[in-house]
């Protein structure tokens, strides 16, 4: 089976864009939720890791829709892995046109730790300013 997962942070924002590339790609099922990537426990998201299978394969248009905490990131590729799934990145090279696989491995673990370092450092960046945004707000800017 071929499973999709799009996630926005908010009630206000729109899934068509992560829907339509998900669609693109042929997806069985395609679950969808509007809660934060900073809260680990999304019951869409629980929903699918429990239904994968082996030979199952999860997809997301980027790592981000999966959440933004590295750690929590890594549990869910292990999850996916236990699981004899495959999870696939749409935004992120597959390197499949490297004939040596522990080089192919190798590198997509290289790209995919990358990712999870960014993708937690801009959730730090967003809360940032965030803060900064609410301060200025009291001052009455």
């Amino acid at each position: 089976m071929k499973y999709g997962y799009a996630r926005v942070s908010s009630q206000d924002q729109n899934l068509a864009r992560q829907l339509q590339r998900l669609k693109e790609v042929g997806m069985d099922r395609i679950y969808e939720e509007k809660i934060s990537g900073a809260i680990n426990e999304r019951p869409e998201l629980m929903k699918v890791l429990k239904r994968l299978k082996p030979g199952d394969e999860l997809y997301v248009i980027e790592m981000e829709r999966l959440g933004r905490n590295n750690e929590y990131l890594t549990h869910i590729f292990m999850e996916v892995y236990l699981k004899g799934a495959k999870l696939v990145i749409l935004d992120l090279p597959t390197f499949d046109d490297i004939d040596d696989a522990n080089m192919r491995n190798f590198l997509r673990n290289i790209f995919i730790e990358t990712k999870k370092f960014q993708a937690e450092s801009e959730r730090k960046r967003i809360r940032i300013r965030q803060r900064q945004g609410i301060e200025l707000a009291k001052k009455g800017l």
